[in-house]
């Protein structure tokens, strides 16, 4: 096996592959964007790599998605030689190239919902149907909550829900027209200003403190990033060692016009999967059940709690 491991990497493209693989997961299309390379010579050195036991891939789907196995019967070869892939001549250009890539996705995604704002209300009806998820969420909410925190609060129609549940609330939005109309739907409700923070800002970089909420809740937002840790990781680190999180998102499908008509980016998760990611941000105790929406789609609503064992 030990051979086989070196033959996959005695090869220029192969190292540079694995180099970006290691930190991101991308298509065979995007990969193509980043080395300026022929679709199929990617392809074989990818096929390679995963023969060797270094890539895993994931069928999103049409699409095929690879990432260097950092779980796998490999792990302990791939931690060995990351370090040495940080020096090859072509690392820093590819580095460019990749971050351009993922700012160009980050970008059409906000321009996505900027341009969805106003009839968005209307987009999440078409999905949910009869399904009260504001609700939901308040249901799980902890009694006396100081502060709730709905992260991705879209035109606020949970944040609306949590007021009277928490003493304060906070709502964080990467869309400011979102925000706008938010901002609107709380203009004439008395004392919902003293009450209420609207906050623009990223779920990988969450404008609040650390350990500042004692509940948060992500709804049908997880499947809209590009990568779920670092979303995950700022929840556990907003929330003290008491906290808990609510997560709303549809359970793996099959539904590829989700992607352009709500510019999903996943088609949903495994339900062990979720809670996979969860436990490696720092929750525990999870509790998932299932509720079936609109257009065949089912949502996993998702309880987990934060492990005060794990560092935030």
């Amino acid at each position: 096996m030990t051979v086989t491991l070196f033959k996959a990497l005695a090869d220029g493209t192969r190292i540079r592959l694995l180099r970006l693989l290691i930190k991101h997961e991308l298509s065979v299309n995007e990969l193509v964007k980043v080395l300026k390379m022929g679709q199929s010579r990617i392809s074989r050195h990818l096929r390679v790599l995963s023969d060797a036991g270094l890539l895993t891939s994931r069928r999103d789907g049409l699409w095929v998605f690879y990432h260097a196995d950092a779980d796998g019967a490999q792990k302990g070869f791939l931690k060995a030689v990351a370090p040495y892939l940080e020096d090859i001549p072509e690392g820093p250009e590819d580095t460019v190239h990749c971050n351009r890539l993922l700012e160009e996705k980050n970008a059409k995604t906000r321009q996505f919902f900027n341009s969805v704002a106003e009839d968005w209300d209307n987009l999440s009806k078409e999905v949910l149907e009869g399904f009260d998820l504001p609700q939901t969420v308040c249901d799980v909410m902890p009694e006396h909550c100081r502060l709730a925190v709905d992260l991705g609060c879209g035109t606020g129609t949970v944040l609306v829900r949590m007021l009277a549940r928490a003493e304060g609330v906070v709502g964080v939005d990467g869309s400011q027209p979102m925000l706008d109309i938010c901002r609107r739907r709380f203009a004439d409700i008395p004392g919902a200003e003293q009450k209420i923070s609207l906050r623009l800002g990223a779920l990988d970089h969450l404008p609040l403190r650390d350990q500042e909420a004692d509940f948060a809740s992500i709804n049908l937002v997880l499947h809209h990033l590009e990568e779920l840790a670092p979303a995950l990781a700022e929840a556990r680190r907003i929330l003290n060692s008491q906290g808990r999180l609510f997560v709303s998102d549809f359970l793996r499908h099959d539904d590829e016009t989700m992607r352009t008509r709500f510019g999903d980016r996943w088609l949903g998760f495994e339900e062990s999967k979720l809670a996979i990611f969860l436990r490696e941000a720092g929750f525990n105790r999870t509790h998932i059940r299932k509720q079936k929406v609109g257009r065949g789609l089912t949502l996993l609503l998702v309880t987990s709690y934060v492990d005060p064992g794990s560092r935030s």
